[in-house]
């Protein structure tokens, strides 16, 4: 997925009449972990607490432009993506219904709620929260707005364009960067900036180990439905993923790693120790990885997108405590 200068440009001037860049940091504990100089994209930042408003900006503002009659948009989500589209509509004055799993985070859909979205919880895991989207658009002809689409993707390119132009004027953009993926408009979003800023960064993306299907669908090159049982990651919980978004993965992947509901709990530790940041589970999952690739990356220049910190206070304070995760 490519876009044009006038397509970046038109991106962030979107998303920064919403919100300014966010940081990139470095954290010497951090950097001290990881054995190399390591730069920290917080999208934890934003004013929903995740990457997606980005995208959620910048597909309605589409959507206003090319089909003004829209006036009810639906989604489904675990959380973030319905907190940038509630972000969204409401400045656009629309209406916005998002479709969630039974047993969703109590905060986010909080947070949703308080964003003006009408929420409906169905189904078990995403995947049938999707399809009940699907549905209720079709039967209440609603707008549908799916997980992956190339609006969402260009928003959240802003993210990267901003983390690898200051990295650039740092010292030069990181070696590798590594990239939680649900269903994967981080992932793509990471390769348009690198195209876009003209950076060599390799790019690794990060699954679940509890919800696999796209690291699945990435080694077979065929798409595998996979169950997602992940406790602690909820924002990489994709059962089914999107075709497009795995040949892309399969196109510009460096690697695709998969990291334990444990790993991510010791990196969401990590994370708060070394930067007093909080990350959900989804966030930190960047770090996860990094520190079970420590070896083959030492020395060089490390990349984390630390794309959320939305975790219910109670899930946080059991991952605080430490030891094993309770089922």
């Amino acid at each position: 997925m490519r876009f044009s200068p006038d397509d970046i440009d038109a991106a962030l001037a979107t998303v920064r009449a919403a919100l300014p860049p966010t940081p990139q940091y470095r954290w010497p504990l951090l950097e001290q972990a990881l054995g190399g100089e390591t730069w920290v994209k917080h999208e934890n930042h934003t004013p929903v607490g995740a990457f997606k408003v980005r995208g959620g900006l910048t597909y309605l503002d589409w959507l206003r432009r090319t089909q003004p009659e829209v006036r009810h948009v639906i989604s489904a989500t675990r959380g973030n993506h319905g907190q940038s589209i509630g972000f969204a509509a409401r400045r656009h004055g629309l209406r916005a219904t998002i479709v969630v799993p039974h047993g969703n985070s109590v905060e986010k859909n909080a947070a949703m709620r308080a964003l003006g979205v009408e929420l409906i919880e169905h189904g078990e895991d995403f995947q049938a929260a999707a399809d009940h989207a699907a549905a209720l658009a079709e039967a209440q002809g609603l707008h549908r707005i799916p997980s992956f689409h190339r609006e969402l993707v260009r928003g959240v390119t802003t993210a990267y364009v901003e983390f690898f132009e200051a990295t650039k004027a740092a010292g030069g953009a990181p070696d590798v960067l590594f990239v939680p993926i649900g269903m994967g408009s981080g992932f793509a979003s990471a390769v348009a900036a690198r195209a876009h800023c003209g950076v060599a960064t390799r790019i690794v993306g990060v699954v679940s180990a509890h919800a696999d299907a796209c690291l699945q669908s990435w080694r077979s090159g065929v798409l595998v439905e996979a169950p997602a049982t992940t406790r602690i990651a909820d924002g990489m919980a994709c059962r089914l993923p999107v075709a497009d978004s795995v040949a892309l993965m399969r196109a510009e992947a460096e690697d695709l790693v998969a990291v334990t509901d444990d790993e991510v709990a010791a990196a969401m530790r990590l994370f708060y120790a070394t930067t007093h940041n909080l990350a959900e589970g989804a966030g930190a999952a960047s770090l996860a990885a990094a520190l079970q690739q420590r070896g083959r990356w030492a020395g060089r220049r490390i990349g984390l997108a630390l794309t959320g910190g939305n975790v219910d206070a109670p899930l946080f304070a059991e991952v605080l405590a430490g030891g094993k995760l309770a089922v």
